[in-house]
């Protein structure tokens, strides 16, 4: 197996944490399921906020799914002027028997347009 890094985002419409925790556990299912992985095959997950998302953690809604015994790390995102609001990113450390092109990137919610030559 080797490792492999897994990209993906969300948006959501409004602070506020049960939105935040059903973007999170959304995106994170959806990455998980499309590249079959099991939370025993993940490395690390890092996840980024944009500034204007301050009612909880990312990594909270990570570990309530689950995923208590992975190595979390939450970050704000880079305030760039006109950037996309309220948007939540990951970046996934896992093993994997798959190539980097079989890695299947997930952007959800309108996050398409972040990463148009990841986003499937």
């Amino acid at each position: 197996m080797d490792i492999r890094a897994i990209r993906g985002a969300t948006q959501i419409d409004r602070d506020d944490p049960s939105l935040m925790k059903e973007a999170v556990v959304e995106l994170m299912s959806e990455i998980l399921r499309a590249n079959s992985l099991e939370s025993q095959d993940l490395i690390s997950v890092i996840f980024t906020a944009t500034q204007d998302l301050l009612s909880d953690f990312p990594a909270a809604s990570a570990r309530a799914m689950g995923l208590g015994e992975v190595p979390l790390l939450c970050a704000v995102e880079i305030p760039v002027p006109g950037s996309m609001p309220r948007v939540i990113r990951t970046l996934i450390h896992c093993r994997t028997a798959r190539t980097q092109k079989q890695i299947a990137h997930v952007y959800l919610r309108g996050t398409s347009q972040l990463r148009s030559d990841l986003a499937q």
